[in-house]
């Protein structure tokens, strides 16, 4: 008597099945490292061969139970050959205390030109405020100024780094807001425009400089370095550090793009990209940390020693956690 079509089909290839779910309980049970060398050898020849049956099972229409039972079979395999096996937690660990730290090492030739355009943005926009103050109107813009401008007193602009209340506090606090803001803004865009050959990346980190430093340079003429400096700083060493790695990785960007090599062109740029974005991701979440900084110790805090001691304690802290996490 012959046998049903779907009978010979499963006595011909469950030996193989059967192996498959078997392997694939134990790894659920147990995990991949309680699987022997053999078994984890053979997990990929199972998977296929129960793959092929499942297409063949589908084109010659054999029974549903079968076809359900090898689809379920199917796709245990696949989560557990190529899904992941990380919890959100370990992908976090993973990439806090190695390829964020890692991936702005591997671009540290990028990171110190970004540094240097932005140092000569600064340089040069103190220099011009303190020959001609009116300059300053160049780079920062009467509306954000919030009256923090030449035309206003040595005390007033003093008083304002302390008060925390009032209405000098609150125009500050607008200039504060526009800077935070706009250094984000420049920082993503950096990224993104590097593909551009990196001439709009030098562009921005000069542009930014401009306005960091009009703004020093007119506290700095009236004698007030310290104190500004003491203001931004605590948020701004994170900050500026993120501008920083945002124009680094699109200065990566422009250069693979400029001389690709052997490759075209594009291939060069995504290449680039994968390597950079952790840098980039990296960046954004500093901004969020620059950012609760500022809005919770800015005002909180009115002695000038405690701003220093912060300030100089992020700096420490991004200098050790780039420097040396994750070096393997």
């Amino acid at each position: 008597m012959t046998q049903p079509r779907s009978t010979r089909f499963r006595k011909d290839r469950q030996k193989i099945w059967f192996e498959l779910e078997a392997s694939i309980l134990k790894a659920e049970a147990e995990g991949l490292s309680g699987l022997t060398p053999d078994e984890l050898a053979r997990l990929p020849m199972l998977y296929r061969s129960t793959l092929s049956a499942l297409n063949i099972a589908r084109e010659i229409s054999l029974d549903v139970a079968l076809l359900k039972y090898l689809e379920s079979l199917s796709g245990r395999a696949f989560i557990m050959i190529y899904g992941t096996r990380k919890t959100f937690l370990r992908l976090t660990w993973e990439f806090f205390s190695y390829e964020f730290p890692q991936s702005v090492r591997n671009a540290s030739p990028y990171l110190a030109i970004a540094t240097l355009i932005t140092g000569c943005g600064i340089a040069l926009a103190m220099h011009l405020v303190a020959v001609d103050p009116s300059q300053y109107y160049a780079f920062v813009p009467v509306e954000m100024a919030g009256g923090r401008n030449p035309a206003a007193t040595t005390e007033s602009l003093r008083a304002a780094l302390y008060d925390d209340g009032g209405g000098d506090a609150d125009s500050l606090a607008v200039f504060s807001s526009f800077l935070a803001t706009h250094n984000a803004k420049i920082g993503i865009t950096c990224f993104s425009l590097g593909v551009a050959f990196a001439v709009p990346v030098i562009y921005l980190l000069f542009y930014n400089g401009l306005v960091f430093g009009a703004f020093v340079g007119l506290y700095a003429s009236r004698g007030l370095t310290l104190e500004v400096l003491a203001w931004i700083l605590p948020h701004g060493v994170t900050e500026l550090l993120a501008v920083l790695l945002c124009g680094a990785a699109g200065l990566c960007l422009g250069k693979s793009a400029a001389f690709p090599g052997e490759i075209s062109r594009w291939d060069n740029v995504k290449i680039q990209m994968r390597r950079v974005g952790p840098m980039v991701i990296g960046a954004v979440i500093m901004f969020f940390i620059a950012a609760v900084i500022e809005g919770f110790f800015r005002q909180m805090v009115q002695s000038i020693d405690l701003r220093w001691l912060v300030a100089s304690g992020t700096a420490i802290f991004w200098l050790y956690y780039f420097g040396f996490v994750g070096r393997r």
